[in-house]
């Protein structure tokens, strides 16, 4: 089992309820953690910026499934996403569907659109437009992304910038928009109620759920 030098960790549904409130057994064993904390989320910068801080664990944050990564409370974001191109793909999908736009004056490198139709073919609508964009599914909302970004790459700039490999770090998701941060880590853990496709990736999955599950493989990882 790989003993961590680094951990990243999904907040949505990870560390939280479905209905987003905070599973508070994993917030204190997330406390004792020593080692450095990246806080990952498909939510916007400010969200991100407030929830760090309340968990207490770490300042470094990846917004927008990779599109926006912080390094501290009052520091600035870095926007790794092309924003214009994701804009585009929205209106195209508009010809097809009713969609609808959410925190659209907050989001600075992706467009998050309401989960209210069939992404599948929203996704091949995109691919033939070539924009060179992707649509995920969160399990909160669908985000059109620039393709290049995901959780995994911003993991790999914030690894960077840290000094550490990413390949030193342990992940631990719950969602289709996680598959990318578990694989760029050395090891991917999927909490039991987890999406089937991370899953599949996870080199781990525990049995307890979002927090409880959270806690399970922090004992695992020999964390706490």
């Amino acid at each position: 089992m790989l003993r961590p030098k680094g951990l990243a960790i999904d907040i949505d549904g990870t560390i939280t309820y479905r209905n987003r409130s905070l599973n508070c057994k994993a917030v204190e064993a997330l406390r004792k953690v020593k080692i450095p904390v990246v806080l990952a989320t498909g939510n916007i910068s400010c969200f991100a910026r407030t929830a760090a801080k309340l968990i207490g664990v770490s300042d470094i944050v990846i917004c927008e499934n990779g599109g926006i990564v912080r390094f501290s409370y009052d520091g600035d974001d870095i926007v790794l996403g092309d924003i214009s191109k994701c804009l585009k793909a929205a209106e195209i999908l508009k010809e097809y569907f009713e969609i609808e736009f959410l925190d659209a004056e907050y989001r600075k490198s992706e467009v998050c659109l309401r989960r209210n139709f069939p992404i599948e073919e929203a996704r091949k609508i995109l691919h033939d437009a070539k924009l060179d964009v992707k649509i995920v599914d969160s399990g909160f909302a669908y985000h059109i992304m620039d393709a290049k970004v995901s959780k995994g790459r911003a993991l790999e700039y914030i690894a960077d910038e840290l000094g550490i490999s990413p390949k030193e770090f342990a992940a631990i998701g719950d969602s289709e928009n996680d598959i990318d941060l578990i694989k760029a880590a050395g090891l991917g853990i999927a909490v039991g109620d987890a999406d089937l496709k991370l899953k599949m990736e996870a080199d781990v999955v525990v049995s307890k759920k979002n927090g409880d599950g959270v806690v399970e493989a922090l004992e695992l990882l020999g964390l706490i």
